[in-house]
């Protein structure tokens, strides 16, 4: 899928199943609640629901629901009762829910150029205050070795720990970094 000119999944050496299992991995163990912050096509919720209590996913654009929909291999997103759909913007969502109602977040916004609330210290404070202490957060950002990620990458290292996240390791093999609770 394209947005703006940009490519929602990784799509050389990889595809987007096998992108979406490396995110997963590097918050492994997955368990209890999790929350998808960009629903997308729907792999990450479809994938993560396979061991979580449950999947929380959050899309703001009804056309990406609706090419998923049109998928015959993304029906899962659909039809898999541990995943909840909701319809809104990640950033005026997430707000609404509990303190610490996740075990895992599995952050994977649009290209910061698109989505620059996704990749504030005040959104990053709220991902912190609902993620469970112990809890893993993954955030998507692009290849953090290359050129055009590096600032982003510096950047929302800087703002998670200013978050309060106790600790953030760059995760290159899944295009992200880990912050831990």
């Amino acid at each position: 899928m394209l947005i703006a000119g940009f490519v929602m999944h990784r799509i050389k050496d990889v595809d987007p199943w096998q992108d979406t299992q490396r995110k997963i991995a590097a918050i492994t163990p997955i368990s209890g609640r999790v929350l998808d912050t960009v629903t997308g096509l729907g792999y990450t919720a479809i994938l993560a629901s396979r061991a979580a209590e449950s999947v929380t996913t959050i899309e703001l654009d009804p056309g990406a629901q609706e090419m998923a929909r049109l998928n015959p291999w993304l029906q899962e997103l659909f039809n898999n009762l541990k995943i909840i759909q909701l319809m809104g913007d990640a950033y005026e969502v997430v707000p609404t829910f509990e303190d610490e109602s996740f075990g895992r977040i599995i952050h994977d916004p649009l290209t910061f150029s698109l989505a620059g609330d996704l990749y504030s210290g005040v959104f990053y404070r709220e991902l912190y205050r609902i993620l469970k202490r112990g809890g893993r957060l993954f955030h998507y950002i692009g290849d953090p070795n290359s050129k055009a990620s590096g600032g982003v990458t510096r950047g929302a290292l800087r703002r998670l720990q200013e978050s309060g996240f106790t600790r953030v390791v760059r995760r290159p093999e899944a295009y992200g970094v880990v912050a831990y609770t």
